[in-house]
């Protein structure tokens, strides 16, 4: 089975079978548990440290303080998503603004599942809505992937240079992360790697093949100024969360550095990501906090500063999408 159908089982005529609602409430009721986890965690170490310093860091935080963290995060959901829009037009995809915001908001709501594979449900309001078969919307997928960590390694790699010591440990998944950008967006390289897995594997024919598809495919993003743009547009999105987070460690009067900041945001957002947990949690947070700590930042300054921008960022984009995904269901629905 591929990734797009675990993400969304898919009929000819692009609609869903029965088990997909199902499939949607639980990952709703994974959310859920996921984000028990998190609070319990997180509240076991607060209490550790003591109840009433983490309260008094959270309340020194204003409400307008609060909104300046969401709109933060609103930033770089919407450059993320003009990131989308743009690839989509390149790819050949007669899709409006519009559309792609819907899709790719829409799209948080699976941001439970394992890997975020869940995610892949866009192509599905793309097929119903265009009519293109998933291998052709594929690599629009692909690029969205590439992209984020591509730009993400490049604003880790230089928080890093510009601030002291301390998280000198993240150049090499810097590195890996940019690696991994640099794989997925060069279709030679990209299908020898899937033929090579295959030849070596020997399992997975289909899934191998639509590899291969979706890299030919790449070739056509291959075009100076919408990769620069593309850069362009991710790298300010993650800034702004990045930036955030900044903002909040001086608030909490911690104040590291804005690049240092940076990279430790960065830095974790990547760590959890790669745990393969859905949304990063648990991984990104455990990432977080060790990293403040070895800046000498005390736990009950450190929690709650993970807490809060792990709601104002993660969270509020799973909300969001929550929010979108059954306007999209029906926009796409109607399509048919």
């Amino acid at each position: 089975m591929t990734l797009a159908q675990n993400a969304a089982p898919l009929r000819a005529d692009g609609t869903t079978s029965p088990s997909t609602s199902h499939r949607r409430w639980r990952d709703i009721a994974l959310l859920a548990v996921l984000f028990a986890f998190v609070v319990a965690g997180l509240a076991g170490l607060a209490a550790a440290t003591g109840w009433d310093e983490t309260k008094h860091q959270l309340m020194k935080l204003s409400w307008g303080q609060i909104g300046l963290l969401l709109a933060l995060s609103l930033v770089n959901y919407l450059f993320r998503a003009a990131r989308w829009h743009v690839y989509s037009r390149r790819l050949g995809l007669q899709t409006s603004m519009a559309q792609s915001l819907r899709h790719f908001l829409g799209g948080f709501a699976m941001s439970v599942t394992p890997g975020r594979v869940g995610e892949l449900i866009r192509m599905r309001w793309l097929l119903r809505e265009t009519g293109w078969a998933v291998e052709r919307t594929a690599p629009l997928v692909l690029m969205d992937r590439a992209s984020d960590l591509a730009a993400m390694a490049l604003l880790l790699a230089g928080g890093v240079a510009l601030s002291a010591g301390g998280i000198s440990m993240a150049v090499p998944v810097a590195i890996m992360a940019f690696t991994a950008a640099v794989i997925a967006t060069r279709p030679s390289l990209l299908s020898a790697i899937a033929t090579a897995v295959y030849r070596i594997v020997g399992k997975f024919p289909r899934l191998m093949a639509r590899i291969r598809t979706a890299a030919r495919s790449i070739g056509v993003f291959s075009h100076g100024p919408v990769m620069a743009l593309a850069m362009a547009l991710g790298m300010i999105g993650w800034l702004a969360e990045g930036y955030a987070f900044h903002c909040l460690m001086v608030w909490m009067g911690a104040d590291i550095g804005l690049a240092k900041a940076i990279a430790i945001f960065i830095f974790s957002t990547l760590a959890g990501g790669l745990t393969g947990a859905p949304g990063g949690v648990g991984g990104a947070e455990a990432a977080m906090v060790a990293l403040l700590s070895l800046e000498g930042i005390p736990l009950d300054v450190s929690i709650p500063a993970t807490a809060l921008i792990r709601l104002t960022t993660l969270w509020f984009a799973i909300l969001i999408g929550l929010v979108v995904f059954p306007i999209a269901e029906r926009k796409s629905n109607a399509a048919l």
